[in-house]
């Protein structure tokens, strides 16, 4: 069979996710209906019908505050906030589904592994096997001041952190627990067999836990091990650890050169790079003909917001106000070390298909940047995306939708269907957990995986 595109609807439990302005659109609903649980499932279930693998939960720990030295465009514009806790949707949402999975970002940064450990297992009891992780080290100033912190830890230093982080997580839901230990032995009064249980007594630079695991194995026992990061130290702790990486660049060139890279990487681990998944992200505005979609990209557009777009590109590290009073001819280009976000700093320099002038740079936050959207018929979507699936070496996508929930009933209805008939997307889900789904395998992680070596 030829490979197939997986596809994760790429969502956020707030008002708003990267669709800067657009709550303004008079058939968005998301910033309305996000805190009902309804709203929740019956996306779900439309997701379903479409058959998309997952549904990816975005997160953030703090408002974008960089841009301007405030928070106010942020929180004018609705940038990510207000934001709940993504996983508490996710119990409701599988019970309404039952192939759909769930991917739910959590930092390494500032939650401790203990009870991040409890929560996932806890999920993937729920959802019977179908919920992933998706490891961030967390890149705002105001999430570290959130917690505690005068300023932020730095960049590569938090990839330390997450490295141990992983390690104690292994230790308790791949260590702790024997298979077998719950036994339900009447006779002798035992529900759980003390001698299959152990404590895991990590004691490490960043963390000392004892253990044990407070939450008996789950169908994956570790959950599918999602993380993105292009930069030196992100893909390092990609080819160690993840079992799906998301990487973005301008071009699909740069993207295969960063897949190839991680896989260098992972072999250099021991482990085998076709038991990895590599994502980037999908723009798509859909019109049953190509002037409806030109139409409505012309009207999200015209509701963009400037300001709020300049806000998430606060997460590199940088205040693009810094440039706006700048000669616009002069070359665009960052003078010192970000600890910030190092794919969203490159994406306007190292990995910008050309060197751009500043007011170049300035251009692309006024309206939504037609370059990285595919605007068109059903045929001519389908078309672009093949060619950027086969092209870039990506086992699959991450949807932005910039209406929601209008853009994903288009895409599956106008989109879905051709991608099925050309072989490029399943008609039916492959039973089993996540991992069983994606790579056709036991749900447990594989044998060559490094968090394999602490299981009983």
């Amino acid at each position: 069979m030829p490979k197939q595109i997986i596809l994760n609807a790429f969502e956020m439990n707030s008002s708003m996710h990267n669709s800067h302005g657009l709550w303004k659109h008079p058939k968005s609903e998301r910033h309305r209906n996000y805190k009902d649980l309804d709203y929740w499932v019956n996306l779900a279930k439309l997701l379903e019908k479409g058959k998309f693998d997952a549904v990816f939960f975005a997160d953030v720990l703090g408002i974008y505050d960089v841009y301007q030295n405030s928070k106010t465009p942020s929180i004018r514009d609705g940038l990510q906030v207000p934001v709940n806790d993504p996983a508490l949707v996710v119990s409701a949402m599988a019970n309404a589904t039952n192939h759909l999975s769930f991917a739910i970002t959590v930092s390494t940064t500032y939650e401790p592994p203990f009870g991040n450990a409890r929560r996932f297992s806890t999920l993937d009891h729920l959802t019977k096997g179908r919920v992933a992780w998706n490891i961030v080290t967390s890149y705002l100033p105001n999430a570290a001041r959130n917690f505690g912190l005068e300023n932020m830890i730095k960049h590569d230093e938090r990839y330390e952190i997450a490295d141990e982080y992983l390690d104690v997580s292994y230790k308790l839901w791949e260590g702790s627990w024997k298979d077998g230990a719950v036994v339900e032995d009447k006779q002798s009064g035992t529900l759980v067999d003390p001698a299959k249980v152990n404590e895991i007594n990590h004691s490490g630079k960043y963390f000392k836990v004892e253990g044990p695991h407070l939450s008996e194995p789950s169908l994956q026992r570790t959950p599918v091990l999602y993380q993105a990061g292009t930069s030196e130290r992100g893909r390092a702790f990609a080819a160690r650890h993840a079992e799906c990486i998301f990487v973005g660049g301008p071009t699909p060139e740069r993207i295969r050169y960063y897949i190839n890279d991680i896989k260098e990487r992972a072999e250099k681990h021991g482990r085998n790079p076709d038991q990895m998944k590599f994502f980037s992200f999908l723009n798509v505005i859909v019109g049953e003909t190509t002037a409806e979609a030109e139409q409505k990209y012309a009207e999200y557009a015209e509701h963009w917001s400037a300001s709020a777009a300049k806000a998430q590109y606060g997460a590199s590290g940088y205040d693009i106000a810094e440039y706006e009073q700048i000669d616009r001819s002069l070359p665009f280009e960052y003078s010192k070390k970000t600890e910030g976000g190092h794919y969203k700093a490159a994406t306007l320099t190292k990995d910008a298909p050309k060197k751009l002038t500043v007011g170049e740079v300035l251009d692309r936050f006024e309206t939504l940047d037609r370059d990285s959207i595919i605007v068109g018929n059903p045929e001519e979507v389908v078309d672009a995306i093949q060619f950027q699936f086969e092209q870039s070496g990506v086992d699959g996508f991450n949807l932005n939708h910039f209406v929601t929930p209008g853009d994903l009933e288009a895409f599956i209805d106008l989109v879905v269907p051709l991608l099925q008939r050309r072989g490029l997307y399943k008609k039916t889900y492959k039973p089993g957990t996540l991992r069983e789904k994606l790579f056709s395998q036991k749900s447990l992680l594989p044998e060559d995986h490094p968090g394999s070596k602490y299981r009983c």
